[in-house]
């Protein structure tokens, strides 16, 4: 079964909760890993809270959080406004009280990056999310289906 969903939420700390049971809610009702989804849902923790902290909202005054699950694999994604640098990876000291936002996001995801697209800026990251199968010939991959929550 795949899971993919497209969500604006208000830019506010209290949007990181919000997409993180949103996020989780959608995969484990894929039938996705509960570790993986755990894995998924802190990447996604780390890119919305990159954009709370150094980027401007949307035109809209909200940031756009996106999923999709197909064929093992979810990529999840959050849009800003852009920001006065570009999201990287940082190599915080062990003493640093911030920074490691996105090496966690390098660590855990197969692959990530930033697009710019007009005026928005999206950071993306791409995760193994492996499902059970249904039986033991076949894995299930289905089609997903789009819905959009405002």
């Amino acid at each position: 079964m795949s899971a993919s969903s497209v969500i604006m939420l208000p830019y506010a700390l209290a949007s990181v909760a919000v997409a993180r049971q949103r996020l989780s809610a959608d995969l484990l009702e894929s039938g996705v890993y509960a570790g993986a989804v755990d894995d998924t849902v802190l990447v996604l923790s780390e890119l919305l809270s990159n954009a709370l902290r150094h980027a401007h909202p949307l035109a809209s005054g909200q940031l756009r959080v996106a999923w999709s699950c197909a064929e093992g694999h979810v990529e999840i994604s959050v849009s800003d406004g852009g920001a006065a640098t570009e999201p990287r990876a940082g190599r915080p000291t062990l003493s640093s009280l911030g920074g490691r936002g996105l090496g966690i996001v390098e660590y855990l995801a197969e692959r990530w990056g930033v697009r710019h697209e007009g005026e928005s800026t999206t950071v993306w990251a791409i995760l193994h999310a492996p499902q059970p199968a249904r039986n033991t010939q076949t894995r299930t991959t289905g089609i997903c289906a789009l819905r959009e929550v405002v």
